[in-house]
């Protein structure tokens, strides 16, 4: 494996890592035994202090790519923006005549796979 990729994936699954932790410890903390609102709201996005560490480990792996694959990526990317905005604003409209209330958490999977449908679409592009 390449040594930008190996260094990728250590950063990453590190930070991966501590979030899972982080999650866990929040959920646990939150179930059994924090009790103040404040401090509720502390301990619920106590994990993502990691996800801000994922997001610099991707820019970083971004960085760290020729001009082509940055391309790439940035195809990709708006693709995933684009297409999220348009599926998330339908179904927000679509909610003021009666369709059911979805988490926020829904939208990071859209996005991701998306994300990966414009990588496709992309590569092909500069085949």
């Amino acid at each position: 494996m390449e040594q930008a990729k190996r260094q990728y994936l250590i950063e990453f699954l590190g930070a991966l890592g501590v979030y899972f932790v982080l999650l866990m410890l929040s959920i646990w903390l939150l179930a059994a035994y924090v009790q103040n609102d404040a401090l509720r709201v502390v301990v619920a996005v106590l994990p993502m202090l990691p996800c801000i560490g994922m997001c610099w480990v991707v820019l970083r792996a971004l960085r760290r790519l020729d001009e082509m694959q940055r391309q790439i990526q940035l195809e990709a990317l708006g693709f995933a923006f684009a297409g999220t905005a348009v599926i998330s604003l339908t179904y927000g409209f679509l909610q003021n005549v009666g369709a059911p209330d979805i988490t926020m958490f829904a939208v990071w999977p859209v996005m991701g796979v998306l994300w990966c449908l414009g990588l496709v679409l992309a590569n092909r592009r500069y085949r």
